[in-house]
């Protein structure tokens, strides 16, 4: 694909952990897990969705930054989509949604390099929930990030 639209969002996810092994399950008895949990800190997802075609990405990171961002926007370019003319990236307003964290991110050349191929669509102050990656991170909540994951190794 030559211009693909990529929509781009990134999620915490609170790591929590049990504090006594849950009971199994038994016939006619579903698993019980104790109300107390241990907090094991936090992690990052960057999540992106092609809006053409059935693609989706996700990426877990220990932390949130302008770095993170710039990274995975440079994989986006140089692994996913090489090949495109131009990529356009939907995404919200955060601060490290920007041109500047690739500035902090990169040597120059590789910074205008990237420049060249991304052209950011942010969306409207507020309105986050334009951005179809907020559906996916939605359902992703639901399947599978609803229950306690204890790890980053394990999310």
């Amino acid at each position: 694909m030559r211009q693909p639209v990529i929509c781009f969002e990134e999620s915490p996810v609170q790591l929590i952990g049990e504090t006594r092994p849950p009971i199994p399950a038994k016939p006619g008895q579903i698993e019980r897990y104790d109300y107390e949990y241990r907090r094991n800190g936090t992690a990052n997802l960057f999540v992106f969705i092609d809006v053409n075609r059935p693609w989706r990405k996700v990426k877990v990171t220990e932390h949130r930054a302008a770095i993170g961002f710039a990274q995975c926007m440079r994989e986006l370019d140089d692994v996913h989509y090489p090949k495109a003319d131009r990529i356009r990236v939907v995404l919200d307003n955060l601060s490290t949604h920007t041109a500047g964290a690739l500035y902090q991110a990169f040597p120059a050349d590789q910074e205008r390099r990237l420049l060249r191929s991304l052209e950011f669509h942010h969306t409207p102050k507020h309105a986050s929930w334009l951005n179809m990656v907020e559906i996916e991170i939605g359902d992703l909540v639901r399947q599978c990030l609803d229950r306690r994951i204890d790890s980053y190794a394990r999310l």
